[in-house]
């Protein structure tokens, strides 16, 4: 009996809400964002250092 109750929670919590939620193109472009950020600071911060 547990493992039906189990198993139909899990479908239950697959079948989602239908919410919608947050769009993933905007994650993903946020993300995008901030680690092209990122990879900028990391070129300005090196690049006015020589290498040894």
């Amino acid at each position: 009996m547990l493992i039906n109750q189990t198993a139909l929670a899990v479908v239950t919590a697959a079948e989602g809400h239908g919410e919608g939620g947050i769009n993933p193109w905007v994650v993903g472009g946020g993300v995008f964002a901030l680690l092209l950020l990122l990879l900028i600071g990391l070129v300005a911060f090196g690049g006015g250092r020589e290498h040894s």
